[in-house]
């Protein structure tokens, strides 16, 4: 008989709980009842070890009271810092756009300017573009002579002296290997 009842109390006490939870009900609500020692302890005042017990539950469910707000006052923090982070990003993305689009400026501008340049190169005499390549750095003459038309930057090397001509083949041609 003494098995039987045992189930049977563990149903009693846990059926409460789990319709809680079943209900969506807040942890804390559920121990709401605990913390009023007065209700816990109506009938049996004079029992020690059910004041001790009652006080027991009561300390515990204000730990856990406790720690609840501890958990809702972390989770505001973590909130706020998510929506302070969010912002950042959003913040940090328009500027990376802003930069993007600066640096895309910057590079059609620099990309206009070299076009001018060689523009300027496939309209001067050879003899000129030549004297003026010769005293350029050699790979920024060998960049220019790789842009302008094939046969205007012929006629260039060709009035270069033998030894610059070599010197600014041999800058286009390490130029083609290392854009591959």
């Amino acid at each position: 008989m003494a098995r039987r009842i045992l189930p049977v109390l563990a149903l009693a006490f846990a059926a409460p709980v789990a319709l809680a939870l079943a209900a969506r009900f807040e942890v804390r609500d559920l121990f709401a009842a605990v913390a009023a020692q007065d209700e816990l302890l109506s009938g049996c005042g004079d029992v020690p070890e059910a004041v001790a017990l009652a006080g027991e539950l009561r300390d515990r469910a204000l730990r856990i009271e406790r720690y609840m707000q501890a958990l809702d006052a972390r989770k505001a923090e973590i909130a706020t810092a998510e929506a302070s982070l969010r912002e950042r990003l959003i913040e940090l993305r328009s500027q990376q756009d802003g930069v993007r689009s600066r640096r895309e400026g910057a590079t059609a501008a620099i990309r206009d300017d070299i076009e001018r340049l060689i523009a300027v190169y496939d309209q001067m005499k050879p003899a000129e573009a030549a004297a003026i390549l010769a005293n350029l750095p050699p790979d920024f003459a060998a960049e220019i002579l790789m842009r302008v038309q094939p046969a205007t930057g012929a006629r260039i090397i060709a009035a270069v002296e033998p030894a610059q001509a070599a010197l600014l083949t041999a800058q286009m041609g390490a130029r083609s290997v290392r854009n591959r």
